[in-house]
């Protein structure tokens, strides 16, 4: 079905009866463009407007452009580039989850820490002004509000806590239960309002909350309960366990006086990769959902994924544009994307100026699948199929070909009892990474992972990430107005997991790594122009902000765990820099490892008799080997055997096994051996390396020869 309006026919289509009557009548209600009246003598500020010598919040402005109109750090003068202060805020950690993004307000940096805790920092000297301990735990973070001379954080516990912007005192604390929890989605302050998402729980929800005092003022599900709008689209009770969480902080249009909320996947009582006992489109998961500012009330909404049963939520922090599409200037909303897909909205009514096509796709009737699927018309920029490379062939070769065994598929291919790899991955496309318009170029910026996924009923959580699998990425360019691909460069890592950009009206795009190097794109064409070494995994987005008369560039490298997990290098360090800048670089840390770990950590050959037992689970901490044949991830007894080279390994299917297993090496194609059960084989490792092998009777099973 050709979808020419895009939300406006989708909506139709998903939301039945009472629920399409209410939408129908909320979007009729109030004309494209068309808000409500401002208050006497107030006017609304753009969401377009790009900061200057501020950085006031998470995304910049409230379009969460993540651009700045700076001008004095530009492409001709980069090398001039250097540190200008360090600061370790925590005296030193290198542990935690640090995604916290510094917003700078009049010369002052305010920024949440690993623990917690909140500092504030001299711009200028990168002196440390007032810190904040947390007292209510530590929980994962991804910045900070200012306003009306208060600085809003979180306590675990769903706690809200207010804090004296000059002082870092207390002003007042607030409990705000049964809506989920409330940590990881940055909050965002707009006139008296404070906008904060939930999530990790059987439901979420987008709530306003008084910034004068913490008390709630409205909420709107992502899971909607009887008598709502969207309910008739889950089945039964499953709305209660249907997650549908905001993971990240929303878009506001103060002049049409919309907020923005993305909504996350379907989960269900069984797994977010199970549909069967939740049939219908699942509304507002996989959706951006427009409601007035003021009340919460809807005004639209578009569902990027129907039925969602491979945690592909598109949750990332919407982005507000305005630009000229066939002649016409056009408010936008650029919605996207983990599957590798950018939807591009009218903000006023949800329309899609440049098409939006609603396609059939593969069904399986037990995971009760819907029919079809929204595209955009222009495709996606990024791959939807996984590569099928053959074993023996260069490595690493193309980081998103498949690893062996597994049943490939594409974008959208149900799946059963059996892992069906596809890509993007739920690790894949772009994550909870904010991505930046820029003014100068008209292009929106991503970075993104090349991380496949297996997906079945009996993977945990939302999919499993092959061991072994290349676990790259890249950033890519759209041109907003047409929808397509600009440039795109390949990167050594997956830029998909905090790794925000910033891109400047000196036409310069930055982004952080994981392996602690900040870099300087061309932002016109992704040409390397400069880096530093941070000295930490980066996790956060820069930006840009003026004091003391000088233009700086900020970064916070502190690290997270997904998707390199402990490999991934973890600091506290809050860098600035100013053209002259003379504070070196940090030493160099450990890069993040590249291949998906095996389960468990290395054992000598030595120690088992240089012997790996097929479909039996290893004990790690006992080393046992396991007494029941198994195709669990960890089912290679040892996972991760250790030998020098020369050594020679022997791979046994115990004889009370029932079924053939195999150890299939990728991607060198050393070996393959099918062994029925009583058999074995061996193999000489010459070189040094590592080398990962699965099984075919079930390819989750994964192990690794280290060969030093």
């Amino acid at each position: 079905m050709a979808d020419q309006q895009g939300g406006a026919i989708q909506r139709r289509a998903v939301l039945k009866g009472a629920a399409a009557a209410a939408a129908g009548t909320a979007v009729a209600g109030l004309a494209a463009g068309e808000a409500e009246a401002a208050p006497a003598g107030h006017v609304p500020p753009s969401c377009t407007a790009p900061p200057a010598r501020n950085f006031p919040k998470v995304g910049g402005n409230y379009g969460n452009q993540n651009y700045s109109s700076l001008t004095r750090i530009q492409r001709g003068n980069l090398r001039r580039l250097g540190g200008a202060w360090v600061n370790r805020i925590e005296g030193g950690l290198t542990s935690g989850t640090n995604q916290s993004t510094a917003v700078a307000v009049d010369g002052v940096l305010y920024i949440e820490s690993a623990p917690g805790n909140v500092h504030a920092v001299d711009g200028v000297t990168g002196v440390t002004r007032w810190t904040y301990t947390q007292t209510r735990g530590t929980l994962t973070r991804r910045g900070v509000a200012v306003g009306q001379g208060l600085v809003f954080t979180h306590g675990a516990g769903n706690w809200l806590i207010a804090l004296d912007q000059a002082t870092g005192a207390v002003v007042w604390e607030r409990q705000i239960n049964d809506y989920g929890n409330m940590e990881k989605v940055a909050v965002t302050y707009h006139d008296g309002l404070l906008h904060v998402g939930t999530h990790d729980g059987d439901r979420g929800a987008a709530l306003a909350v008084n910034a004068a005092d913490g008390e709630l003022v409205w909420h709107f599900w992502g899971a909607p309960g009887p008598g709502e709008l969207g309910n008739d689209t889950w089945e039964g009770d499953s709305w209660r366990t249907g997650g549908a969480t905001p993971w990240m902080h929303p878009a506001l249009d103060p002049e049409l006086g919309l907020v923005y909320w993305t909504f996350g996947n379907a989960r269900g009582s069984r797994s977010s990769q199970d549909g069967s006992l939740r049939g219908g489109a699942n509304l507002f998961s996989s959706s951006i959902v427009a409601l007035e500012i003021g009340t919460g009330k809807y005004r639209w909404h578009f569902q990027s994924i129907h039925h969602g049963i491979w945690d592909m939520d598109n949750v990332m922090a919407p982005v507000l544009a305005d630009v000229r599409i066939r002649g016409r200037m056009r408010k936008v909303v650029v919605y996207g994307s983990k599957s590798g897909m950018y939807f591009i909205l009218d903000r006023t009514d949800g329309s899609a100026p440049l098409g939006i096509d609603e396609r059939p796709v593969p069904q399986d009737a037990r995971q009760k699948t819907w029919p079809t699927q929204p595209f955009p018309r222009q495709g996606p920029w990024t791959e939807q199929r996984v590569v099928d490379q053959p074993l023996g062939t260069a490595v690493p070769g193309d980081p998103n070909r498949a690893v062996p065994n597994y049943v490939r598929g594409r974008l959208y291919d149900p799946h059963w009892d059996v892992p069906v790899l596809t890509t993007p991955g739920h690790g894949g496309g772009a994550c909870w990474n904010a991505q930046s318009f820029s003014h100068s170029t008209g292009l929106v910026y991503t970075g993104f992972g090349y991380v496949a996924a297996a997906h079945s009923l009996t993977e945990s959580s939302n999919g499993l990430r092959p061991p072994g699998e290349y676990q790259t990425g890249g950033v890519v360019a759209v041109d907003v107005s047409t929808n397509t691909v600009r440039w795109k460069r390949r990167m050594p890592y997956s830029l998909a997991h905090g790794n925000g950009i910033l891109t400047t009206a000196g036409n310069v795009a930055f982004i952080g790594q994981p392996d602690g190097n900040l870099l300087a794109l061309d932002a016109e064409n992704g040409r390397e122009l400069w880096r530093f070494q941070c000295g930490a995994a980066i996790s956060s987005s820069p930006i840009m902000y003026e004091a003391g008369g000088e233009q700086y560039l900020a970064v916070y490298a502190g690290g997270t765990g997904i998707p390199y997990g402990d490999s991934a290098p973890r600091g506290d360090l809050l860098w600035a820099f100013k053209l002259g800048g003379i504070v070196p670089p940090a030493p160099t840390p450990r890069p993040p490892v590249v291949r998906r770990p095996v389960s468990g950590g290395p054992v000598e050959g030595a120690a088992v008799g240089n012997k790996v037992v097929l479909a039996r689970t290893w004990n790690a901490t006992t080393g046992q080997v396991g007494t029941v044949e198994s195709t669990a991830v960890n089912a290679m007894a040892p996972t991760h055997l250790r030998v020098p080279a020369g050594t020679t390994v022997m791979f046994v299917n115990p004889p009370d096994n029932v079924n053939a297993h195999s150890a299939t090496q990728f991607f060198e194609g050393l070996f393959d051996f099918r062994l029925e059960p009583g058999q074995s084989a061996t193999y000489t490792f010459t070189r040094q390396g590592e080398y990962f092998f699965n099984d075919s009777f079930s390819p989750r099973p994964t192990g690794k020869i280290e060969v030093y």
